[in-house]
């Protein structure tokens, strides 16, 4: 009897899984995320085959275990949301102040930034920064075969655990341990390379190699939670090339994590600003401050009643806060915001908008990167010659 109960229950969970896996793709198929040609990779590959038995999400006290064997409805339900899933606390420490460092890309964001690769017919070769969990890697392998994928993972135990998992689904990408920032030469050249980590400065090591005509799509970023995709096309002699194409939220390439600043309350300064703290989360202004203010961070969150709170950190211990306040005036557009530290964050945010407005506050998709293969890097606006940072 009890053999049959729990043969008919695995059948339910498989049946289910299938479903949400079905309604999943279905709704990033609608949104224009997922393209036809990928669809099938998609189809091939479920996520949760990539996924460890004890995954984390985000709750008011911080990260929250969910355990496949002790919460199933849970587990799943984040194996087939279209959101990330944190897959690992702390590099695998234990006793670690809880943040996350690897993760389970959201399935939306993963199609796009394979879309973005623009593959053909499955000639390309493809070099991946940044295994994680070996799904992103197992959707390349299904769509141009395990010869033509090389992932470089800096995390020892996520090198190995991703190469069991691909394993388990009939998978032999080349899986390297070592510091993606690097690349890895021996495969080179690439046609294509895929960060799925965000970074400070695009490594002049990706451009050299590439082969002339191929693509780097990479998340931007100046924190762990905000950022711009941009793909560029490597020309001859070695620069890369291109736009801004949206906005990407992933995890930094490790070498590129900056320390929380240690802040002073002591030191804080009050005051009011007429500019609306949402203004400056607009990803345009994102752009335009990755440029021009690349040593402040900025977090956000909307709190209770939809305000918009925004938080401002420089390398110098400087920090900054905007938000609504209703101690700021009586309803008369200001915004209450604090200072802390040597440096006035927020009153440069403002000088930065200012001169955003001049330009004509232009859209994220105005923005352009050029790269060279010694590492220097360019921001532009409307044309590579007009170069803004």
């Amino acid at each position: 009897m009890t053999s049959t109960t729990n043969a008919a229950g695995a059948a339910d969970t498989v049946r289910r899984w299938h479903e949400s896996h079905r309604h999943l793709l279905d709704a990033v198929s609608a949104s224009g995320a997922l393209t036809p040609d990928w669809r099938p990779s998609f189809e091939a590959v479920p996520r949760h085959l990539f996924l460890p038995e004890r995954v984390w999400r985000y709750g008011a006290d911080g990260y929250v275990p969910v355990h496949r064997a002790g919460e199933p409805e849970a587990w799943w339900e984040l194996a087939y949301a279209d959101e990330p899933v944190v897959t690992q606390l702390d590099e695998g420490a234990a006793g670690g102040p809880g943040e996350a460092t690897s993760s389970s890309s959201m399935p939306s964001l993963v199609a796009r930034m394979l879309a973005e690769l623009e593959v053909g017919c499955g000639g390309e070769r493809v070099l991946e920064i940044g295994t994680g969990t070996g799904w992103n890697a197992a959707l390349l392998v299904h769509r141009l075969g395990d010869a033509r994928v090389v992932t470089v993972e800096v995390d020892p135990a996520l090198a190995e655990r991703a190469r069991h998992a691909l394993a388990s689904v009939g998978r032999a990408p080349r899986v390297v341990w070592g510091d993606g920032v690097s690349g890895w030469a021996r495969g080179a050249p690439y046609d294509r390379v895929l960060a799925t980590c965000s970074v400070l400065r695009v490594p002049g090591a990706w451009v050299a190699q590439t082969a002339p005509g191929g693509r780097i799509v990479v998340p931007l970023h100046r924190d762990v939670w905000s950022g711009g995709l941009v793909s560029l096309t490597v020309q001859d002699g070695g620069l890369a090339r291109g736009r801004f194409t949206g906005s990407a939220w992933f995890m930094p390439l490790r070498a590129d994590r900056l320390p929380a600043p240690a802040v002073d309350s002591a030191t804080g300064r009050s005051s009011t600003t007429g500019l609306d703290p949402a203004r400056v989360t607009e990803p345009g202004f994102c752009a335009w401050a990755f440029a021009r203010l690349p040593d402040i961070t900025m977090t956000y969150a909307d709190e209770d009643g939809g305000a918009r709170r925004v938080w401002l950190t420089g390398r110098d211990g400087s920090a900054a806060t905007a938000a609504e306040d209703g101690r700021a005036g009586d309803g008369g557009g200001l915004f209450g915001v604090w200072q802390y530290g040597p440096a006035s964050l927020w009153d440069r945010v403002e000088a930065a908008w200012g001169a955003y407005e001049a330009e004509g506050r232009p859209e994220q998709g105005e923005f352009g990167l050029t790269v060279t293969r010694d590492g220097r890097q360019e921001v532009w606006l409307r044309d590579p010659a007009h170069v803004i940072g």
